[in-house]
């Protein structure tokens, strides 16, 4: 029998054989009630360490608001799977954050550290062998740790900065092995931090968006300044409300650096007072009003326009331009003095409504 034979006959004895077997397996029995435990199990876990968060938790989370470096995030096995998720909440709501793996950061990766950092270090157990050797060479660099264990008397409690204590958790695995209870209960902590110092930093919802720009969530948080093709301090279609629809026109045209579909109007004050539009000129010339252009253009202006502030969201703009069938909104700062002009176009080019 040549080898190719013996290829074609393993490959048969596979396809066959194997399936014939496959099919005789019995459907396994799951149990659904014994999984409603686990989750509930859980939840009371979570449950009592909200209860055990104490003044450890606010200078935790003191130290971390006060970081002027990055938060480096660590652990191994599972833990550090979590660590990973905590680093990614951290660096998404305005902290600065980064993960090392705890193995490969005798490797290399310690090189990611600087002594403006800190150290948040994940591990229930607190001495295992690549966490121990990790402490000490974090101390080394002499850079801050905060502790999230579940072993009060372990090296890692002992040499960080803050300890923050799970408590004696029992893990809902079958066999009291599996980390289940332990990392459920590390996340939530992660998630407490990392929202709280948010919190502290008054981090808002434009804020956020301006994090998330590629996701549909990011399009819908950019503000009004995110989304319009202007920046403050670039010329506007801008025009005294005192002059003529002609010197309006005149002042708007050599001012402005782009195009625009209207004029702003500003008082002596420079807070805007109307609008000179495309429509406000055809009106005027189907009044037949010869004339117009020698006109005051206060009498032809939209008098007191749409308009929003910089940090506007741009869904928000969008959901004005279909109300009011508008085209352009001036964007005004606090004291109604125009900084920018919004189009359409600019919203619409984020697909915000998907």
């Amino acid at each position: 029998m040549e080898i190719g034979d013996n290829f074609r006959l393993d490959l048969y004895r596979f396809n066959v054989c194997g399936r014939s077997k496959m099919a005789k397996k019995t459907t396994a029995k799951i149990d659904l009630a014994r999984a409603r435990e686990i989750v509930r199990l859980e939840a009371k876990a979570v449950e009592r360490l909200a209860l055990e968060l104490d003044e450890n938790f606010t200078a935790a989370a003191q130290m971390i608001y006060d970081c002027r470096g990055s938060v480096v995030v660590t652990g191994i096995g599972k833990a550090g799977i979590i660590g990973q998720k905590i680093s990614a909440t951290l660096a998404s709501t305005g902290t600065p954050s980064h993960f090392v793996h705890a193995a490969e950061a005798v490797h290399g990766d310690l090189g990611r550290l600087r002594g403006d950092d800190i150290a948040m270090v994940l591990s229930y157990s607190g001495e295992s062998e690549e966490i121990v050797r990790l402490i000490a060479l974090l101390k080394q660099l002499d850079v801050r740790m905060i502790a999230i264990t579940g072993n009060k008397n372990s090296p890692l409690a002992e040499h960080s900065e803050k300890m923050i204590w799970l408590g004696d958790l029992e893990e809902v695995c079958p066999l009291g092995l599996a980390p289940s209870t332990s990392t459920t209960c590390m996340l939530a902590v992660g998630d407490a931090l990392a929202l709280t110092v948010m919190q502290a930093r008054n981090f808002q919802a434009e804020d956020y968006g301006r994090y998330h720009p590629g996701g549909a969530l990011g399009r819908k948080l950019i503000t009004v300044e995110q989304a319009a093709l202007f920046a403050r301090g670039e010329p506007l279609p801008m025009a005294s409300d005192k002059c003529t629809v002609q010197e309006a026109l005149q002042e708007a045209q050599a001012g402005a650096a782009l195009r625009h579909g209207c004029v702003l109007l500003v008082d002596k004050a420079g807070r805007l007072s109307g609008l000179l539009t495309d429509g406000d000129l055809r009106r005027g010339v189907e009044n037949k009003n010869q004339q117009i252009h020698d006109l005051p253009v206060a009498q032809v202006m939209t008098k007191n326009p749409k308009t929003v502030k910089p940090k506007t969201l741009a869904s928000e703009a969008m959901a004005i331009f279909h109300k009011h069938r508008i085209d352009e909104i001036p964007v005004v700062d606090d004291q109604g003095k125009p900084v920018g002009l919004i189009d359409v176009q600019d919203v619409v080019a984020l697909r915000i409504l998907q």
